[in-house]
């Protein structure tokens, strides 16, 4: 039945003229040409256009073509309001991603709440504001924004479940341009918030202007994601791969609303009753990494428990033992080997930041957003060279004193062996005084 399921089909003579076509329409952009102009010459040669081209395109300028990711991101609003008419619609009746519980049923249900926010809240209390800058209307707008910080849950689980699939299937222009344009959602949603409270009558001018780019950025991500992102992924992903994206979700958490019950393929028994094709979620265990990635990946997919023992210099543990005490841990560890690819990561009660498995097998620089990947590169370049064997930082994040600790890991013959990642929150050792030498009641 392969030939009924494979959707990784190669394009066709045709789409690849058509994708040639609009590689030279955005260069057109690039190079000044303005929307009007190209949009006229897009509608006359192009006419419509598929989700998988829009993807295509924008892997080749990246990749083929060199433009920057920046580059990418400033044009992505430019070619979205040219495609925005044009895009093909994909109707797939009674299909899974229209059932509760599926990523994409959640991802568009949540776009649904922060579209009733945006919409009609915030633009109300911004039409307000326009009219009476009252004490009244800043407590609403900063309410609204306080709601879209929500945002970051949705936007991180595109980041870290999403994305990780895609880039698998070679996808990667798309996942950076979006991860950057979340990042400048996040940042101006943060700012407009920081302009308000407290609030000089001053900044009403610039208050304005970023609530304005709010409303606009985020309704425009909201159409990138239903009709070109998700429309991309069903494309790409398998039915397994959506199950471990539903199942790894609780892990980053839900934006405004979240799904009332578990999504389980029409094939695959009730929650409960094992089922080794769809079950491949279970953590890979630090032994799996040190045996090698493809036997991890293979008990992984059979949703099987590694079994057996390590042996270490100075004792044995059995597989079950080390994971417990790795995960007994006060402090997140990641460790990512010689050729830049995450293998493993301690999963404790109360992780600093998320991680979900989809990570496992991913380079550590499609992890970070693009605007952070130098200092990345960096940092490894200075472990895998020997000038530096250790870097540490410290960030305040929420209510915690973030510490955050890296170590390059190097065999006896002192060959880089990869880079170990230690996070932990410091705020409680920051604040103890005095000593103590008996137990607590």
């Amino acid at each position: 039945m392969s030939e009924l399921i494979n959707n990784r089909e190669i394009a066709a003579p045709e789409q690849t003229r058509r994708q040639e076509m609009l590689k030279e329409i955005i260069k057109e952009l690039h190079a000044g040409k303005s929307v009007e102009e190209v949009k006229a010459r897009f509608e006359e040669a192009v006419g419509d256009v598929s989700v998988s081209e829009i993807s295509a395109m924008e892997n080749a300028l990246m990749i083929e073509e060199g433009i920057p990711v920046a580059e990418v991101q400033r044009l992505c609003s430019v070619h979205t309001a040219i495609f925005k008419g044009s895009i093909q619609d994909i109707h797939r009746s009674n299909a899974p991603e229209e059932q509760e519980g599926h990523p994409v049923h959640t991802f568009k249900e949540e776009n649904r709440e922060v579209e009733r926010v945006v919409n009609f809240r915030l633009r109300l209390h911004v039409d307000k504001f326009t009219r009476e800058d009252s004490q009244e209307t800043i407590y609403k707008l900063l309410e609204d924004l306080s709601l879209l910080m929500d945002l970051d849950k949705h936007y991180s689980r595109k980041e870290n479940l999403l994305f990780p699939y895609l880039e698998k299937y070679g996808i990667y222009g798309p996942t950076k341009v979006m991860w950057g344009v979340d990042d400048a959602i996040r940042a101006v949603i943060k700012e407009a918030k920081a302009l308000l409270a407290p609030y000089d009558s001053a900044n009403k001018p610039a208050v304005l202007d970023a609530l304005e780019i709010v409303i606009r950025e985020v309704n425009e991500m909201i159409f990138k994601e239903e009709n070109i992102l998700l429309p991309m992924a069903l494309e790409k992903l398998t039915e397994d791969e959506w199950v471990k994206i539903a199942r790894e979700s609780d892990e980053i958490g839900f934006c405004l609303t979240s799904p009332q019950r578990e999504w389980v393929p029409e094939r695959a028994p009730e929650p409960g009753a094992v089922n080794p094709a769809a079950a491949g979620g279970a953590a890979m265990s630090g032994a799996e990494g040190s045996a090698g990635a493809e036997a991890g990946e293979a008990a992984d997919a059979a949703g099987q428990t590694p079994q057996g023992y390590v042996r270490f210099a100075t004792g044995i543990l059995s597989v079950e033992q080390l994971e417990l005490v790795l995960n007994h841990l006060p402090v997140d560890l990641t460790f990512i080997d010689e050729n830049d690819v995450v293998r493993y990561f301690s999963h404790g009660k109360e992780r600093i930041f998320a991680r979900t498995k989809a990570v496992i097998g991913r380079t550590v620089q499609n992890c970070h957003p693009p605007q952070s990947v130098h200092v990345v590169e960096k940092l490894l370049e200075d472990f895998k060279s020997g000038r530096k064997d250790a870097e540490d930082f410290w960030i305040q994040f929420k209510d915690k004193m973030v510490y955050i600790r890296y170590f390059a890991v190097r065999d006896e013959a002192g060959a880089y062996r990869g880079t170990l990642e230690f996070t932990q929150n410091i705020a409680p050792i920051r604040a103890l005084e005095g000593q103590k030498r008996i137990l607590a009641d």
